[in-house]
């Protein structure tokens, strides 16, 4: 079963990434994102990494792609954009330099001196001091507790930016619209 779900999310998180690359829409390309990041969380958990796996979602797929979206939707990108290519060659420099990364990661697979030591069994990654719970259950009791202050003035900071960047872009879409009817 754990197999099943490996190829599962393992070519769910191919796809998702393919899409990111090849979309045109940049909100096709960050819906495409949180399925390659719900995917790896996925694979996460098969390892027993659970605050891995909490992280992936909660800050990546959750906090990063909503900022990607909301940039995306801020900026209001509506036209496509030119293939042309800034630099001569850079597109064949890339896909020569993915296929030397390719060949690394299915040549390589697997041997102890590319990838590095053995995982430790699950035990050691789910143990710690007795009673003190798994990671995210370690991590969360600090972070609520300990960091509680930090963690909510970061909070209203992120806020703050977010009501900055919404009035700025509200102030220069006004100006924009009324340089136009100035201009008719």
């Amino acid at each position: 079963m754990t197999a099943v779900i490996f190829f599962v999310f393992g070519a769910l998180a191919l796809a998702g990434a393919f899409g990111v690359v090849l979309f045109r829409n940049p909100v096709h390309c960050a819906l495409s994102l949180v399925i390659t990041l719900v995917s790896v969380a996925v694979l996460f958990l098969q390892q027993d990494a659970h605050l891995l796996a909490a992280v992936q979602v909660v800050v990546y797929a959750g906090a990063i792609v909503v900022l990607f979206l909301f940039v995306i939707m801020l900026l209001g990108v509506d036209h496509p954009d030119s293939l042309r290519d800034p630099l001569r060659g850079q597109r064949w420099a890339a896909i020569v330099l993915g296929a030397v990364l390719l060949a690394e990661v299915l040549f390589l697979t697997g041997r102890e001196w590319a990838t590095g030591a053995k995982a430790p069994p699950a035990d050691a990654i789910r143990g710690g001091a007795p009673g003190l719970g798994n990671n995210v259950e370690r991590v969360a009791r600090s972070l609520f507790t300990d960091f509680l202050w930090p963690f909510e003035i970061t909070a209203a900071l992120l806020v703050l930016a977010v009501i900055g960047a919404v009035v700025l872009a509200r102030r220069s879409r006004n100006a924009d619209e009324a340089a136009a009817e100035d201009a008719s």
